[in-house]
């Protein structure tokens, strides 16, 4: 569902990301994790066409995110760290121009509006403008841009970013949810996040990818059984 190889990212002579290898596959939902800088911001950006890789190649569903791009975004759902919106819209109009951008129409349009209004709570900001809204509503909305299409991948960065905790609680629901019917990947810096919703997790240092496994797995890998030792022991 997602492959990479070789990817690469530098700039002016600063590698960002360094020669990546790896693939996900349906029903994954794999977690980024690494200090801040070390490249899965940018890996993120490259795999889903934002960012062009210096070298190397990266496709979603089998099309080559620089080769047919129109053909792997339409499977494809990103939520940007911070993602922008149109501040100006109220939450209403934005969810009809993105379902515009993405080709709903008929009774499937109003199922998908629907669903993410309701499952993302937003009925009751629905005729806001963005702008007016708290940080944890804006990152909701960005969120239901991203689903609203029922994609096949979701690529998230740092969803539960500005949730309070019973938010975090309902996003990390709604990712499990819909794993079991597509392939995820999550860059998050909170480590209980891996627990809760990731099967996979990897982690990066330097742009490279240092560390590749089962959550379970990589606590395995230090004698106080905590991610939190792992990553430190990994990404120093």
């Amino acid at each position: 569902m997602i492959k990479t190889q070789n990817l690469s990212k530098n700039y002016d002579g600063l590698l960002a990301v360094d020669n990546l290898t790896f693939s996900v596959e349906p029903g994954e939902v794999l977690g980024f994790l690494g200090p801040n800088g070390a490249g899965k911001s940018t890996t993120m950006r490259m795999i889903a066409g934002f960012v062009a890789p210096t070298s190397g190649s990266a496709s979603i569903c089998g099309h080559d995110i620089a080769a047919d791009p129109v053909a792997a975004k339409a499977e494809l759902g990103y939520l940007p760290e911070g993602a922008p919106l149109y501040g100006e819209m109220t939450v209403g109009a934005f969810l009809d121009f993105v379902a515009d951008l993405r080709g709903l129409e008929g009774e499937h349009r109003k199922k998908r509006l629907d669903y993410v209004i309701d499952r993302l709570q937003l009925g009751s900001v629905f005729e806001q403008t963005i702008e007016t809204l708290s940080k944890g509503f804006k990152r909701r909305v960005g969120l239901a841009h991203a689903i609203v299409h029922d994609p096949k991948v979701l690529i998230l960065d740092e969803p539960t970013d500005g949730l309070d905790p019973l938010q975090k609680h309902e996003v990390r629901t709604l990712i499990g949810e819909i794993a079991k019917e597509k392939t995820i990947v999550i860059s998050t810096h909170i480590l209980e996040e891996v627990d809760a919703v990731c099967t996979r997790a990897v982690i990066f240092a330097r742009g490279k990818l240092v560390a590749d496994g089962t959550p379970a797995a990589l606590k395995a890998r230090a004698e106080s059984g905590r991610l939190e030792d792992v990553f430190r022991n990994v990404a120093a």
